[in-house]
């Protein structure tokens, strides 16, 4: 074989062995869940949630995703985090106060519910498949991550307004 000869299947093996590390790191990157980040999940306050959220709720794994201020936890995953989801005004839905911070139930889709908080600008919506995790226990394990972000109203009941 000649010295070209040589160099050129060098090349060659390099280029494969280059092609070969993107194939295996483009399947690594789509092991990551997808996601669509909220309406405002570029504020800084979702950023504070961001790097503040568990390695695991209800010992579910924490999971890579593909959107900003966004989480995913379990594989498949049954709990997903967006922070940046639009303030709930004023509502009559179940509102439950958990470690000091307000949720609205959504469970109109069960056994998946929707937990959004409320009084904490932005907002964070966390989805729970109820057949993987507990939501109360996966509220809980988020309450310090979804805790930085400020307090600017509350649930209030019937008693609160009626005296």
């Amino acid at each position: 074989m000649s010295r070209t000869s040589r160099s050129a299947s060098r090349i060659g093996s390099a280029v494969i062995a280059t092609a070969a590390s993107v194939v295996l790191l483009t399947a690594c990157n789509s092991a990551s869940v997808p996601m669509e980040p909220a309406p405002d999940a570029a504020a800084p306050e979702c950023a504070e949630v961001s790097v503040r959220l568990p390695s695991t709720v209800d010992g579910l794994e924490l999971r890579l995703t593909n959107a900003q201020a966004t989480g995913a936890w379990g594989t498949p995953a049954g709990v997903l985090l967006r922070c940046g989801v639009p303030t709930p005004g004023p509502t009559s839905e179940q509102c439950v106060s958990l470690s000091g911070i307000d949720w609205i139930v959504d469970d109109s889709q069960a056994p998946t519910y929707r937990f959004t908080s409320y009084g904490r600008t932005p907002a964070v919506e966390v989805v729970v498949d109820s057949d993987v995790a507990s939501g109360t226990t996966v509220l809980v394990d988020l309450d310090d991550a979804v805790s930085r972000l400020p307090k600017t109203g509350a649930c209030v009941g019937a008693d609160d307004v009626l005296g």
